[in-house]
């Protein structure tokens, strides 16, 4: 269980740390690679998003035998990025140096996978009513 409390602490921590930066970058990555971002409403709810997930993370660590069941859609989370990036670039629509930002995340899902298998589902015990 120390296995996962790590892994997701540090997912957590890896997520705040590259997302929180692109709150100021909107303007600079349209001129960094134009076209602009001519969509601000979804640029900024997916960070949204994805920021909630990495609070989702720190949750996971606190106890990861009773949040368990949340590594499946934290796994999920990692691999509909690594799969989009991985279709765009076989789309030819990205070029490999583009690809890179999904490195962390395969590595994340693959850790993902071994804290879910590594963690023992937590036993709830019911305790009974007296008469």
């Amino acid at each position: 269980m120390k296995f996962a409390k790590i892994v997701f602490w540090i997912a957590g921590a890896w997520g705040l740390l590259a997302l929180t930066p692109l709150y100021f970058m909107f303007d600079t990555i349209g001129r960094q690679a134009p076209p602009a971002l001519t969509h601000p409403q979804f640029y900024f709810g997916f960070l949204g998003v994805t920021l909630a997930w990495q609070i989702v993370f720190f949750v996971i660590a606190t106890d990861p035998a009773r949040f368990r069941p949340m590594m499946i859609p934290s796994l999920i989370e990692k691999l509909t990025y690594v799969g989009s990036i991985t279709l765009l670039y076989l789309q030819r629509r990205m070029t490999p140096p583009e690809t890179i930002s999904a490195f962390p995340d395969a590595i994340l899902a693959v850790l993902f996978v071994i804290s879910f298998a590594k963690t023992k589902p937590s036993t709830q015990h019911v305790e009974k009513s007296k008469i």
